[in-house]
């Protein structure tokens, strides 16, 4: 890994020795920023700052022999939905470019407990749905490894951020593939975790029943690092599970010997067509999950559709309702995409979602079932490479079933994982789904293979007028 794409395992380890200063590795990600973010777009409000106080603070709570763990010094970024004490929340909307968050949200406390360092606000998609919007304040994030593609949505600055190392971790949010898209695209790694381990407090909603917050990084090891410090229950979430949570870096053993995996084939082959390039980059890993031991079998499920439908009825109602008034009142507010997307939800009668709702709880039957045998699945996260991003539609989120959307119907982990690269050099991302509050186990099975794979050794787009390597200490 060249120095200036630390990950969060590395630079932990660094802090902690005294080899890095948080103070250091904050000015780094500064400048860094300040060297690539301006074709990037990922951040909408940069913290500079309140990081370099806070990482001044860290750096004397370690010497003094206070440290926190692997999160203490580290510079991390939150998507725009988050509250921040004292900081907007805009959503990357006009509606809400005033506004002032009173509160930190739930994960924002954590973090912050936990030592880590919040260097900004990230793009998003207008209220994590309408995007990619150039009729916004701000314009759309891009992607690292090609700034003519479209990042993914809608965690789009949070997935941009990692991957050119302006930030070692970032905080998404996912109600139909809003982590993994992004983290696909992008060639990090996404965990949406299971639906209420995460509290989802102080965060701006889109679909009450279908929100997930998780972490994003360039490892599943630095996923396992953030979803420690994150997971927990909070009586403000309404869907928040009080459970007991084991040690998730602990649990990253090397060995998946034994796991019995089922690859959901025709979900990417049939019921849509993904390209050669995923097919075999998928096919690929599947041999390498089998040389380290796993078991491999095909699975069928209900057709994609039938998922996707479920699920985008269910989101675009609970978040028409929560914006009804709104659009109503200003409908020109908004950005073009997503006033547009979300009038479709005006359309939307009680019987529809009465139907998806009762549907929602056969399809997660169905897929209890299916776990009675399994103790992960993969599919893929998208059907292609990140396309270009003027060639993203209006109402692309509706034209194809989403490959994410059938474990938000669900609730189940699933996180994204790079797996290979196109002929264009663009990441492909490979989605790993386990049984409900599994988190260990399939980051355990992202870990083995990021561990045998050299897909973790190419970063995109470097600017080596920005590099980390000055700011090494002598040990």
């Amino acid at each position: 890994m060249n120095p200036e794409f630390l990950t969060i395992s590395q630079a932990a380890q660094l802090i902690e020795k005294g080899v890095l200063s948080p103070v250091d590795l904050v000015e780094h990600c500064l400048a860094r920023i300040s060297c690539i973010d301006s074709t990037l777009n990922s951040f909408i409000c940069l913290l500079a700052n309140y990081a370099r106080n806070s990482a001044r603070i860290a750096e004397k709570e370690i010497k003094s022999g206070n440290y926190k763990g692997a999160l203490h010094g580290i510079p991390l970024g939150l998507k725009d939905i988050y509250d921040m004490a004292g900081i907007s929340t805009t959503c990357h909307s006009k509606v809400m470019q005033n506004y002032i968050a009173a509160n930190d949200s739930y994960t924002v406390r954590k973090l912050k407990q936990a030592g880590a360092i919040i260097v900004g606000k990230l793009a998003t998609h207008e209220f994590a749905l309408g995007g990619p919007s150039f009729d916004l304040p701000w314009p759309p994030a891009r992607n690292p490894w090609d700034q003519s593609r479209f990042t993914g949505g809608s965690s789009s600055g949070s997935a941009a951020a990692v991957a050119a190392g302006l930030v070692l971790g970032s905080m998404g949010s996912d109600s139909g593939g809003s982590i993994r898209t992004p983290s696909a695209y992008c060639g990090i790694t996404g965990l949406k975790p299971t639906f209420g381990l995460i509290s989802r407090s102080g965060i701006v909603p889109l679909s009450f029943t279908l929100d997930h917050a998780g972490p994003m990084a360039w490892t599943s090891e630095d996923c396992a690092i953030l979803l420690q410090a994150l997971a927990g229950f909070d009586h403000n979430d309404s869907a928040s599970v009080n459970v007991s949570m084991p040690d998730y870096r602990a649990a990253l053993t090397g060995n998946v010997r034994g796991l019995r995996l089922g690859v959901i084939r025709h979900f990417y082959n049939s019921d849509i067509s993904a390209s050669p390039a995923i097919c075999h980059a998928i096919e690929s890993s599947l041999k390498q999950f089998e040389k380290m031991g796993c078991l491999v079998e095909e699975v069928q499920l209900s057709p994609l559709m039938e998922w996707a439908a479920c699920g985008t009825i269910i989101m675009l109602a609970e978040g028409y309702a929560l914006h009804e008034k709104r659009l109503q009142e200003g409908f020109a507010d908004y950005g073009e995409f997503f006033r547009d997307r979300m009038a479709l939800g005006a359309l939307i009668s009680s019987a529809d979602y009465i139907h998806a709702v009762r549907k929602r709880e056969v399809l997660k039957g169905e897929l209890h079932q299916i776990f009675c045998h399994f103790d992960a699945l993969i599919t893929a996260v998208t059907a292609n490479e990140a396309p270009k991003i003027e060639a993203v539609g209006k109402f692309s989120i509706i034209e194809k079933p989403l490959l994410t959307m059938p474990f938000n119907v669900t609730g189940n982990p699933a996180l994204s994982i790079c797996c290979g690269y196109s002929e264009n050099d663009l990441p492909l991302g490979m989605q790993i789904v386990g049984k409900h509050f599994a988190e260990a186990t399939i980051l355990r099975l992202a870990d083995a293979y990021e561990r045998t794979t050299v897909w973790r050794r190419r970063p995109p787009f470097k600017n080596e007028t920005c590099t980390l390597n000055d700011f090494f200490k002598q040990a």
